[in-house]
């Protein structure tokens, strides 16, 4: 009796710290200046319509805490408008709490709403350590009549990846090949890139996105090496799912028609955190 309650008090402390290592990720506190105006054409009006839109859009990410000014805060971000001949520009530059520059920067329009508030924020915050909700090992089974076929990758900091297990498959003239494959691997993670794009006709907002490339052993040949880029991912509202929304790893082919799967390119594009 005794060991069974350790066994499952061990489960229940594990599954406990697997959740709350998501939590543990520190957002960082960015302070906002009030937009600044120079010269002639542009009016404090278009400075605050714009700072406002600024804010709403860095607070739609979910993965900074965005501060009105600058008090008790680590970044900070301060910006210029002005108009240039038949352009409005915003210029701006974000700086750490102590005053160093991180990066500078600038976006254009020929109207005050063609200035591209999303990215603005993303070139406002390429510099400042979001946090990564990537971090951690993830899981994809696609459940196919012959058995699953199961990747297990590893995103490390970094941007290193460990690749458990990478199954590649096909099916040709009735036959099914399966091998067990495994690697090593480098990813980017852009957590900032949060947006709305269209995915078969049908708007969806995506939370990051992220390059892969991937150099595995013991697979079909046309997987020793998965090179795919500007994956958009969509997490779950806990961060332990996620799903590929216009891509896949590719991992196979389907020789044999519907009856077997339902396209001819196999690929992992849904992941459960497991560890």
């Amino acid at each position: 009796m005794y060991q069974c309650v350790k066994r499952y008090l061990f489960v229940f402390f594990l599954i406990i710290a697997s959740t709350s290592f998501v939590f543990a990720q520190r957002m960082p506190v960015v302070g906002i200046r009030t937009i600044e105006t120079t010269g002639s054409g542009v009016t404090a009006t278009d400075a605050f319509n714009l700072y406002n839109k600024i804010i709403e859009e860095l607070n739609s990410w979910g993965t900074l805490r965005v501060v009105q000014g600058t008090e008790g805060v680590e970044y900070i971000i301060q910006g210029t408008l002005s108009r240039q001949g038949n352009n409005f520009v915003l210029t701006a530059a974000t700086t750490d709490a102590g005053g160093r520059v991180l990066n500078e920067y600038n976006e254009q329009g020929r109207a005050i709403n063609d200035v591209s508030i999303p990215s603005f924020c993303a070139k406002a915050v390429e510099r400042v350590p979001l946090p990564n909700y990537l971090l951690g090992t993830w899981q994809s089974t696609i459940n196919m009549p012959d058995g699953p076929v199961v990747c297990i990758i590893e995103f490390r900091t970094g941007g290193v990846v460990r690749v458990e297990r990478y199954d590649t498959w096909e099916h040709r003239q009735n036959n099914a090949l399966r091998y067990e494959g495994f690697g090593t691997g480098n990813y980017f993670y852009r957590g900032y890139a949060n947006r709305v794009i269209t995915v078969s006709s049908v708007q969806v907002r995506v939370d990051a996105v992220v390059n892969i490339n991937l150099t595995l052993e013991e697979t079909l040949p046309d997987q020793t090496s998965v090179n795919v880029s500007n994956l958009n991912l969509i997490f779950n509202g806990d961060r332990t799912s996620f799903e590929i929304a216009n891509g896949m790893l590719p991992c196979g082919r389907n020789f044999d028609g519907p009856s077997v799967y339902h396209s001819a390119v196999l690929g992992f594009s849904q992941f459960v955190k497991i560890r």
